[in-house]
């Protein structure tokens, strides 16, 4: 058997040598500035020439077959490819987080330029992290750095806090990180509901399992300046300085999608290559946009075949122009993105689109929107003198975030039976509405409490009755000690009415004849969101539970609306 198995793996080896010019150097040790080596693995061309090169830079262990389909086919085609682990991940050496993306992902950019086998014309590419740490190291301008792509960019802080309100999210993916593997199986052998139901937060980790430094630093460090992985969020002064010509990825159901937005947008509004800027959105979530560019489905939502995207020919092109220089031009439009719902493509010249204009969609009813049966409903019209609704959250009894599979898309029907619950419902459209751009809710509310959450859902109802979200999977979310700017600490006044600005998501969808546009307030989205505990207590150490009593104003003093950015220019082209 053994001599059986060693056979096949010697075949197989050999069938993957000889499939294309190619050949492999593993775990080059690569030089930092502070004498920790970085573990990396090289596919060349197998003649001895020297080359563009390219560099990808993951915490996921660079062997564990991810990104190889990306490395092999691209050293086909004349690039040097490198996979290096991160510090403190895989085979490199050091701590995790220590030394600063940045600086690490500059030192191996120059050490790749000195090499026999560079011609000194570097880029990077990669997603979720992997894009991260490319702007970490971007806004340092590496001399040698030629250009990027940076897919599904999540900006890495937002993603732990949402809104201001603390994510399931900051302690799970510390837990991944952990140590030199990739602690993914492990963690799912655990009870999350318990492990996420214990306060306070600061013992979450213990209570897990694992002390984990990162993750109390996470929690504890609530400046709006700071991210863990570029050191500092990138300022304007930052986009101005990367004279890059970058191409951004990212699906309209991906949970960084307002990260790689916020990239695109200074770039293209402030980069010397402002002119280099592509952007492409598909019907993707995060998994999806990283290494397959789509399915044609997203759990009730169907699209067609012209949905997806090959990605690994789309880079390929990206870095024939700009890293071989063997192509005359990138011929793709500035923007593209794929509009569900009438599943078209649009080639923009601008994202958003100039076409676009925010046009209010106001929340009324007569005191009793709650659930799904209740007389909740939109218009456009400005309310008069209406009532109030009202809900009693109690954090111990949170509103879940999904009813299924944690996957966008999904019928909401089942969670819009819940009283805690406001659903406002749309008359049924006689004609499409196509929305392109920043989706956002304007809420007028009050509380009874110190401190709480407000969420919403942008939904489309089809004609069958269906429920379906929009967005990715990450609700929009703001947490009231927040309202008035992430790090800037102001409880409530109990009782009195507060404007608060809820961030849905970047959207391209239609609306269809016959379907509905409806919209959900809660404040609870479980287990993404930790639930809110509504005490006012220091959010580290707070044990203690309470109930509070939330108010939905919605008349003409205290208008509360959806904020649509109705698309109103020429017809798209249809995906095949």
């Amino acid at each position: 058997m053994a001599r059986i198995l060693t056979a096949i793996i010697f075949l197989t080896a050999f069938s993957l040598a000889t499939a294309g010019d190619t050949r492999n150097i593993f775990d080059v040790r690569v030089p930092m500035r502070d004498g920790v080596e970085l573990s990396a693995d090289i596919w060349l061309p197998t003649a001895k020439n020297k080359y563009p090169a390219i560099l990808m830079r993951t915490p996921y262990v660079k062997a564990g077959g991810r990104l190889l389909q990306f490395a092999r086919h691209l050293s086909e085609q004349g690039y040097v490819v490198l996979l290096q682990d991160v510090r403190g991940r895989g085979d490199s050496d050091g701590v995790f987080l220590a030394g600063g993306e940045g600086n690490d992902g500059y030192d191996s950019i120059e050490w790749i330029a000195t090499q026999a086998w560079s011609n000194g014309d570097v880029c990077t590419m990669g997603g979720s992290y992997l894009a991260a740490v490319q702007w970490a190291a971007a806004r340092k301008r590496p001399p040698h750095l030629r250009c990027m792509a940076a897919t599904a960019n999540g900006g890495m802080h937002g993603l732990m806090y949402v809104g201001g309100a603390a994510s399931a999210f900051m302690l799970q993916w510390p837990n991944i990180v952990s140590g030199h593997m990739d602690q993914r199986v492990v963690a799912a052998t655990l009870d999350w509901n318990k492990i996420l139901g214990h306060r306070p937060l600061l013992t979450l980790d213990e209570n897990m399992g694992r002390a984990m430094p990162l993750y109390r630093k996470i929690l504890t460090t609530r400046s709006p300046g700071y991210d863990f992985v570029t050191e500092t969020r990138l300022n304007v002064e930052d986009y101005r300085s990367i004279n890059l010509p970058v191409l951004h990825i990212t699906g309209w159901f991906d949970i960084t999608l307002s990260g790689t937005f916020e990239s695109w947008a200074a770039m293209a509004g402030h980069s010397p290559a402002k002119d280099k800027q592509f952007l492409l959105i598909g019907p993707w979530d995060h998994k999806q946009t990283i290494f397959m560019a789509g399915e044609n489905r997203m759990s009730e939502m169907n699209f067609s075949p012209g949905a997806t995207v090959d990605l690994i020919n789309l880079h390929t092109r990206f870095f024939d122009h700009y890293l071989k220089k063997t192509t005359k031009e990138f011929d793709v439009p500035r923007a593209r993105v794929y509009v569900t719902g009438s599943n078209q493509w649009r080639n923009l010249d601008a994202y958003p689109p100039k076409m676009s204009s925010e046009r209010r969609l106001f929340l009324h009813s007569n005191g009793q929107a709650n659930s799904i049966v209740g007389d909740g409903f939109l218009n456009w019209d400005i309310p008069e003198n209406e009532p109030t609704d009202s809900f009693d959250f109690d954090p111990q009894k949170p509103v879940p975030v999904s009813v299924n599979k944690m996957q966008p898309g999904e019928d909401q029907r089942a969670i819009e039976e819940r009283h805690d619950v406001l659903v406002y419902t749309g008359e049924v459209l006689e004609r499409s509405l196509e929305i392109i751009g920043t989706v956002s809710v304007e809420l007028f509310a009050g509380s009874d409490a110190k401190d709480t959450d407000f969420t919403a859902k942008l939904i489309d109802v089809y004609p069958d009755g269906r429920a379906v979200r929009l967005g990715p999977l990450n609700t929009g979310v703001i947490r009231a000690r927040f309202r008035n700017g992430f790090g800037i600490e102001e409880l409530l006044t109990p009782g009195k009415v507060e404007k608060y600005i809820i961030a849905l998501h970047e959207t391209g969808h239609t609306f269809l004849p016959g379907h509905r546009i409806r919209l959900e307030i809660s404040s609870s989205a479980y287990p993404q969101i930790l639930p809110n505990q509504n005490t006012g207590n220091p959010i580290e150490t707070d044990t203690e539970w309470r109930v509070a009593h939330q108010t939905i104003y919605h008349d003409k003093i205290y208008a509360s609306a959806v904020v649509l950015p109705v698309y109103s220019g020429p017809r798209a082209e249809k995906a095949q």
